[in-house]
């Protein structure tokens, strides 16, 4: 009785603080025109709503878990001015489980040289739709083996003291970084992404800078763990400060195992006339590397780890050769005349999760469903239809959408076959009909004519 009781108080308490949380309006002609000034007075659970414009100067500390911190109208911008909340950034997150949306973090500077724009020291922060630059670093998390953090649809540029140490972003040893469609580029001596998390899940990204700008790793995962960068769209300039575009465990391996790495559909382009895609530690237990359009100077990797499992990845010496549609304006489509068309392989799954890349990274900052116009292309986008078979019909133009809890669909031919999966790559159901009820969920569907993969969408 006693439990049910406890159980019963934290369901009410729950729904009190849903029902009775209060939205802090903060902006010119309002009653608090700082978010600062009401940053000690928000409740667990509020929304501050920041109307766009600069407000300079103006630092915080939240210290409250649940929050909505979000800018209306457009960015709401923190021009730190070189100020920080506790020497350490220009918000400092100290509360769980907070939402960050559409904010604008720049110019904070600390005699330390790590200012950064959120300085993560709760458990779980989301961040989205929000723009760093021009801070020491742009997001600085703390250890928290708990914490999972995830970033979306943000773009950090223009990051970095200059000494190599602080970056566009840098995650310490959380229990899982999600870093997808974010468009990362321009640190100053520092890093695109860095991160000691356990788990790591980069995915549909744009991650490249122009030359000048000192750029070190575009990826750098320093001390391993399972990790998977898929769909990416990356480009090292000629005079970047290291000669591989991703590292993989070269501080050693001491996160929890498994040390895998997968690096799935993948363009990278490399500038530079030497140098190496991939450098890995000695010591990775599996390194699988498929469907990687690998374009410009340079090796594969830096040489073999424990398990080796490469293939279907083209490596282009010439860019020219490639077939992009625009590589000067950094449009890393493929036309039909590239040779990554149709030479990719499924790469199937890694434990429950599928690692078939179903999006693509839209700039700026955004994504889109990847096609799928037979079989599938090596890199990160999907080229032009040139090779369908068509077993049962002239058409190919499969539509599928959600209708309540109810799957709807035109374009099908009797006899093709439905897998449904959830967005983790958990297989839910086969069916040969498409009057089958949906989980209320996002899912991912994919339709199988003869044997073959025709398309896959992501039902949202």
């Amino acid at each position: 009785m006693r439990l049910i009781l406890q159980m019963i108080i934290c369901v009410f308490a729950l729904s009190w603080s849903q029902l009775y949380a209060t939205n802090w309006p903060v902006g010119p002609g309002q009653l608090y025109t700082k978010p600062s000034q009401v940053a000690n007075l928000v409740a667990s659970g509020d929304t501050v709503t920041i109307a766009s414009g600069e407000y300079l100067g103006d630092v915080a500390i939240w210290k409250m878990d649940g929050l909505l911190l979000r800018g209306e109208g457009g960015f709401a911008h923190l021009n730190a001015d070189g100020k920080a909340a506790g020497q350490k950034a220009i918000w400092v997150i100290q509360g769980d489980d907070i939402t960050v949306e559409q904010i604008e973090f720049s110019h904070c500077t600390v005699p330390d040289k790590n200012g950064a724009g959120i300085r993560q020291e709760g458990t779980n922060l989301t961040v989205r739709q929000c723009w760093f630059h021009d801070n020491e670093n742009g997001i600085l998390a703390g250890d928290n083996t708990t914490s999972t953090i995830l970033v979306e649809q943000t773009e950090f540029g223009f990051n970095g003291y200059g000494d190599g140490f602080s970056h566009n972003i840098y995650v310490n040893h959380v229990a899982k970084l999600i870093f997808r469609y974010n468009y990362s580029h321009d640190s100053k001596v520092g890093h695109l992404v860095k991160s000691r998390a356990h788990e790591n899940h980069i995915l549909y990204n744009r991650l490249d800078s122009q030359q000048g700008s000192g750029v070190s790793y575009e990826i750098d995962l320093p001390n391993g763990g399972l990790s998977f960068v898929i769909g990416n769209q990356i480009m090292q300039p000629a005079d970047g400060q290291n000669s591989a575009i991703m590292s993989y465990g070269l501080e050693g391996l001491s996160n929890p195992g498994p040390h895998e790495c997968y690096a799935i559909n993948n363009t990278m382009v490399n500038a530079k006339t030497v140098g190496r895609f991939f450098n890995l530690s000695a010591s990775t237990a599996l390194f699988k590397g498929w469907n990687n359009l690998l374009v410009g100077g340079g090796s594969f990797s830096n040489g073999p780890v424990q398990v080796m499992d490469t293939i279907r990845n083209l490596l282009i010496p010439d860019p020219v050769d490639a077939g992009f549609e625009d590589l000067a304006g950094m449009d890393l489509h493929i036309t039909a005349a590239s040779p990554a068309v149709d030479q990719g392989l499924d790469p199937e799954y890694a434990g429950a999760v599928k690692l078939w890349p179903v999006l693509e990274y839209d700039h700026p900052s955004g994504y889109t469903n990847r096609p799928e116009h037979g079989l599938l292309d090596v890199g990160a986008y999907e080229g032009p239809l040139i090779n369908a078979l068509i077993p049962c019909s002239d058409q190919l133009d499969i539509q599928l959408w959600r209708a309540g809890n109810i799957l709807g669909s035109a374009g099908l031919c009797d006899g093709d076959e439905l897998m449904i999966w959830s967005l983790n790559g958990t297989l839910i159901r086969t069916s040969k009909t498409t009057d089958i009820s949906l989980p209320a969920i996002p899912v991912i569907i994919a339709v199988y004519r003869n044997g073959q993969r025709l398309v896959a969408r992501v039902i949202l």
